[in-house]
């Protein structure tokens, strides 16, 4: 099926854009050209120098494009440097500089356990060892009184003492700094001035809150990774240079949003779930494109799947989340596994499962699936480099699920014999045959991921069931009609390019910039709430209009952080358009009741309220539209056939391609495989193909529970 027309996308004559998106296992990278035409290419990553994956992927997507380097009009780029530095504590030697007894913050951090009952559970080690923890004797007090202001000779000493000691990078943080910023942006800038080379942040560049644990953890988070993250962007954008792409190159923030690779450098920690946020921004783009209210997007890749929900086309956005603590479910009360990073984030679930998930067996014979990863090297052992551990990938080849020759358009050249034998380690113990023990571990990771989406569903007051979700990434559309199956979720949505739609999601993101700042006032007066957003909205216009040249283009939304009195948590509440008056307040207060009766199932009066932090979010709109992107008049050859999978017995698969499909339904089972990823439409789903070339696939109401 092709489009009786082709879009026309904003780029001139001869130009490019080119996306890359790092992910475990995969480089994705797309290129798009005039007329809307798209060159996907997917390449293995490349660890520890995930660089190398991009410029290969990029150059291959190019010459396939037979167009040249110099033609790249812009570099898009979503990274894992930053979570990487963290996961694997490879991070710079980092100092903490704070108030005097208040060395052991991150020490203390908020007394929370995950898991109330796992005696073995340990807390992460703090980034900054208490022997690099170093305190001032300065004071501010609450209200903004400078008790002890800094002592411009102590800073001195304690630069000798930190050249001493090795440290390559500082994070400050003083006591109630928020309230008077410029104390702590001396004590930055004299240690830049007398430590030249060494990273420094300035926790109130980074969050202007109050909170000191979060605000301490979030500023020594982001110098933990600042140099990593630096010394990444810097050797990537000569490469690329080199290559003669001398374009302008933009990161994917946490936050969903672009923004240019040198404000990026300034603050890494806004970088973190880069990759992650990208898929999000496509689902969110293909919603309001399809005018689907509510969706869950499950994005499920090598070596993690991650759900976040998309609510009246929006994704919800947290203000603080954690980084480092194995899976990301946690909510509330239930933190305390990671480093806590206040800074906004499209809110993700991710739970340790995906293609590369290594299965194993516990010494009472359970099947376990993850989190550990074989990763790109050495991969599943059916890649045949080495692997010798059975994996999600290697069970899908053994269930008939996978092409038994290759995957990515190829590129990956698969060995089903060296998958059946390392699934006969698992199986044998298990007394079972190693089909049989496969589909437990394929089932195993069904269980694992409905995880996933509860945290971001159920657990948020949202039914699942109202929801329909879009399955993308390398394993996704593998698991997504049975994940939905299990959650009751009726409609699965598999997109073009689905393997690669995280890079899609930087096509179509809009250029980003964001600012906070703590709101004081006993009661929330509308000229005082107005002056804040208006400083506010200034910053933000100014950054953004050096980087896009246009101040006309750029969008501002308002955004309060509010709470009940007493309370500790609080909830984003975007204020609607116009002056900053009494009515527009009570209706902010209207809609905070509202979401706080949604989340928690009751609310306050408005005396009850508070209102903790204004924040501006300025944004460019992309004029690159998600049909634009999803175009495609070229149809692959693919002739039909079919191979034996099995479900809860072998069944004789037909094995078609996205385009074998129509508007009318075929009912499964079904393996429909493309380019960059393969979808299984179980016994009792159907598959039809719509105007924009998405997979749908829904459940009859006859299917027979054993069939799952």
């Amino acid at each position: 099926m092709a489009s009786n027309s082709t879009p026309q996308t904003p780029i001139s004559d001869g130009q490019w854009l080119v996306a890359a998106d790092i992910g475990g296992t995969f480089t994705d990278v797309l290129a798009l050209g005039p007329d809307a035409r798209i060159v996907p290419m997917k390449v293995l990553s490349t660890p520890p120098d995930f660089g190398t994956g991009v410029i290969t992927g990029a150059t291959a997507a190019l010459a396939e494009a037979s167009v040249q380097t110099t033609q790249v009009a812009a570099v898009l780029h979503a990274t894992t440097v930053a979570t990487n530095a963290i996961l694997e504590m490879r991070g710079s030697r980092t100092a903490l500089v704070t108030t005097k007894g208040f060395r052991d913050v991150l020490e203390i951090g908020r007394l929370r356990r995950p898991l109330l009952y796992d005696l073995s559970w340990k807390k992460p080690t703090p980034l900054a060892r208490r022997r690099h923890r170093y305190e001032l004797d300065q004071r501010i007090f609450a209200d903004g009184h400078i008790e002890r202001p800094v002592d411009p000779q102590e800073v001195a000493a304690l630069a000798d003492q930190l050249r001493t000691d090795g440290i390559e990078a500082v994070a400050i943080c003083l006591l109630n700094s928020y309230v008077v910023p410029e104390q702590e942006r001396t004590v930055a800038d004299q240690l830049r001035d007398l430590l030249p080379g060494v990273y420094v942040t300035a926790s109130v560049d980074i969050s202007p809150e109050m909170q000191e644990f979060e605000r301490s953890s979030t500023a020594v988070v982001n110098s933990y990774v600042g140099p990593v993250v630096h010394d990444y962007v810097t050797e990537l954008g000569h490469n690329l240079r080199e290559q003669g792409m001398v374009a302008p190159f933009s990161i994917m923030q946490s936050s969903g949003g672009l923004l240019d690779a040198t404000s990026v450098v300034e603050r890494p920690v806004q970088i973190i779930e880069s990759g992650p946020a990208a898929g999000v921004i496509a689902v969110q783009k293909l919603a309001q494109l399809l005018e689907l209210d509510n969706v869950v997007a499950f994005d499920m890749g090598g070596t993690t799947a991650k759900a976040s929900l998309i609510e009246n086309g929006q994704p919800f956005v947290a203000n603080d989340y954690e980084v480092g603590g194995g899976m990301n479910i946690s909510r509330g009360m239930g933190k305390g596994a990671g480093y806590a990073v206040r800074v906004p984030s499209i809110d993700i679930a991710e739970v340790g499962a995906g293609g590369g998930s290594i299965v194993s067996i516990d010494n009472a014979g359970a099947l376990h699936v993850g989190p550990e990863s074989a990763g790109s090297r050495p991969g599943p052992a059916c890649y045949g480099q080495g692997g010798n551990q059975p994996t999600l990938t290697d069970a899908n080849v053994v269930l008939g699920y996978l092409n038994p020759e290759a995957i990515a358009g190829g590129r990956v050249h698969i060995q089903p014999e060296l998958a059946d034998k390392v699934l006969q380690s698992i199986a044998h113990p298990m007394g079972r045959e190693p089909r049989a023990a496969a589909r437990g571990a394929y089932e195993v990771a069904i269980s694992s991921m409905t995880k996933a989406v509860k945290a971001v569903t159920s657990e948020r007051g949202r039914d699942p069931r109202d929801s329909v979700m879009v399955a993308f990434g390398g394993a996704g559309p593998l698991y997504g009609a049975s994940l939905a199956r299990e959650l009751g979720i009726g409609t699965v949505i598999v997109p073009i390019h689905t393997g690669l739609f995280s890079s899609l999601g930087l096509l179509v993101a809009d250029t980003e910039y964001q600012l906070v700042a703590p709101f004081r006032a006993e009661h929330a007066q509308p000229n005082e709430l107005g002056r804040a957003f208006d400083d506010l909205v200034e910053q933000v216009t100014s950054k953004l209009t050096t980087s896009t040249a246009d101040a006309d283009s750029v969008q501002i939304e308002r955004i309060l952080d509010m709470r009940y009195h007493g309370q500790r948590f609080d909830l984003r509440i975007p204020l609607p358009d116009g002056i900053v008056d009494e009515n527009l307040v009570r209706e902010a207060y209207s809609r905070f009741h509202a979401e706080h009766h949604k989340t928690y199932g009751r609310a306050g009066s408005d005396e009850m309220i508070e209102i903790v932090n204004v924040r501006v979010r300025g944004f460019v709109p992309n004029p690159i539209t998600i049909a634009q992107a999803l175009a495609s008049d070229s149809v692959p050859t693919f002739e039909e056939s079919s191979r034996v999978c099995r479900f809860s017995e072998d069944v004789d698969t037909p094995v078609i391609s996205r385009f074998h499909l129509s508007a009318e339904r075929r009912l499964g089972p079904l393996v429909i495989e493309d380019m960059d990823s393969t979808v299984l439409v179980p016994p009792g789903a159907t598959a039809h193909l719509d105007k924009f070339h998405n997979i749908i696939i829904t459940w009859t109401s006859t299917h027979d529970e054993e069939t799952k």
